[in-house]
């Protein structure tokens, strides 16, 4: 992470009323300082996602990234693919985070900085489509209805990345992991305190599938070729493949 990335003190104060968790102005300045030390192996799983992107993305075709935040995702994907005549389109509901994607590109021409709810977005013509941290924001009852949306806008041999935190079908295992993440973000630096409030913040936000449910929708959505490419804790990415 560079220097001037500005730190992360959103949940560093007592706050007396704790909101709902929103990608805002405030944590759209802190975000890649946010996101880096909360997800547990993001770079690496950044660069999976690269790699992806050079394998699987084909020419004269369509990129969509789905729950874009600051456009890492899409500028990687624009860095690594092997493909001629591509555009790529980046969707976040968060005005903040697109105004501050397209103030920081403006030199970029093929890719499409789109502010809109992902699911009013109709996917066609895609090799690859990401859905980085993104699902586990949908609200669950409309999450199968998405991703079957992204099948049928994939081509065949296109690819789907979800990576999201779950939880585990097993409580006990549930609990470790989680005992296990709260860990790895104290040794990030955070204080108890920003780990509580944060936590409280996202409750009603975030909501994590099983993981056997989040398999069984990706299945269901159509894909028969599934795998599961990264692991750290309650964190999981899986690679998607239309046959």
């Amino acid at each position: 992470m560079s220097d001037n990335i500005e730190k992360d003190h959103v949940f560093a104060r007592p706050l007396s009323d704790i909101k709902a968790f929103e990608f805002n102005e405030s944590v759209t300045r802190v975000f890649r300082d946010m996101i880096s030390r909360s997800v547990p192996g993001y770079e690496l799983l950044l660069r999976i996602i690269g790699l992806y992107a050079n394998v699987f993305v084909r020419d004269n075709t369509r990129i969509y990234d789905l729950g874009c935040s600051l456009g890492e995702v899409s500028l990687l994907i624009r860095e690594q693919a092997n493909a001629d005549n591509i555009s790529i389109i980046a969707v976040d509901s968060s005005p903040s985070m697109i105004d501050q994607c397209r103030s920081s590109n403006q030199q970029i021409d093929n890719i499409d900085w789109v502010c809109d709810d992902i699911q009013r977005i109709d996917v066609v013509n895609a090799s690859m489509v990401v859905l980085n941290l993104t699902l586990q924001f949908v609200v669950p009852d409309d999450r199968q209805a998405l991703l079957e949306d992204i099948f049928v806008g994939l081509n065949r041999g296109g690819i789907l990345v979800l990576s999201e935190k779950i939880r585990e079908d097993d409580p006990g295992t549930d609990q470790r992991m989680i005992q296990l993440h709260q860990a790895f973000k104290k040794m990030q630096g955070y204080s108890e305190l920003e780990i509580s409030q944060k936590r409280t913040a996202l409750e009603k936000v975030l909501v994590p599938d099983l993981e056997s449910g989040l398999i069984t929708r990706i299945r269901q959505a159509g894909f028969s070729e599934v795998y599961q490419c990264f692991r750290c804790f309650n964190f999981v990415s899986y690679l998607a493949i239309k046959s």
